[in-house]
């Protein structure tokens, strides 16, 4: 696995606090119980079975992770929905998304919807602690091949300017360009060749553009790029 820092984690010492939310009441409970014997460093504060009660059991307890199941009682993709909705009233929320199958589509959505990791029902559940772990500090759980994915689908869409809520384009046209080819997996000294740049250069425009977008690796700002793309073709059908 592999994560970047994204946010700042949770102190050294303190129980991870955790929301999990599954498809009834005896599978949070399941597993609520199996993660409480498992390791002694986390505590299940919430348990739900829907999008509302995700939302006020967020709201209420504050949770370091959600564990939330792309199926929940109230639709076999409510789990993403409710997800897309938790970051936009809450944008500190961490989710790691439980999800049926790591095919590409599966993937994609549930990074697309806020995830900071993802986790496959048969996986063993020494990965979904350290998945835990991950997330609650703001890191991201996913495997290489999970990764290629998100650039995959970056590269298939065609990344848009970048603007903030008014429309105002964040980024120079040379920043943008950057944004572009990271997002198609470049490297440094890729980007440094096609755009006849240094490579000192290149990472200058980067640390640049990491401040303006508030992102700090490159994953984030592939991750960013999809999310925009995503907020952007929303827009345009609300307005079509």
């Amino acid at each position: 696995m592999e994560g970047g820092v994204m946010r700042k984690g949770k102190s050294n010492g303190c129980p991870i606090q955790l929301l999990v939310a599954e498809t009834c009441r005896l599978s949070c409970e399941l597993m609520a119980t199996a993660l409480c014997r498992y390791r002694r460093r986390v505590s299940v504060v919430a348990c739900a079975t829907d999008s509302a009660q995700i939302l006020d059991g967020y709201a209420a307890k504050k949770p370091d992770v959600c564990i939330i199941s792309s199926r929940l009682k109230d639709g076999n993709t409510s789990g993403i929905s409710v997800a897309r909705e938790l970051h936009a009233v809450h944008e500190e929320a961490r989710v790691l998304m439980l999800i049926d199958s790591l095919e590409r589509g599966p993937v994609v959505e549930a990074f697309r919807s806020g995830a900071l990791g993802v986790f496959p029902r048969d996986g063993a559940f020494d990965d979904l602690y350290l998945g835990i772990q991950k997330v609650s500090t703001g890191q991201i759980w996913a495997t290489n091949e999970q990764l290629q994915y998100l650039v995959e689908s970056i590269v298939d869409g065609g990344p848009p300017a970048i603007t903030d809520a008014r429309g105002n384009t964040l980024l120079t046209r040379r920043e943008q360009s950057l944004v572009d080819l990271v997002a198609q997996g470049r490297t440094n000294r890729d980007i440094s060749r096609e755009l006849h740049l240094s490579e000192h250069t290149v990472r200058n425009y980067l640390f640049r553009i990491f401040n303006k977008l508030g992102t700090s690796t490159r994953l984030e700002l592939a991750l960013y790029a999809i999310n925009h793309r995503e907020t952007g073709k929303e827009q345009i059908a609300a307005h079509g």
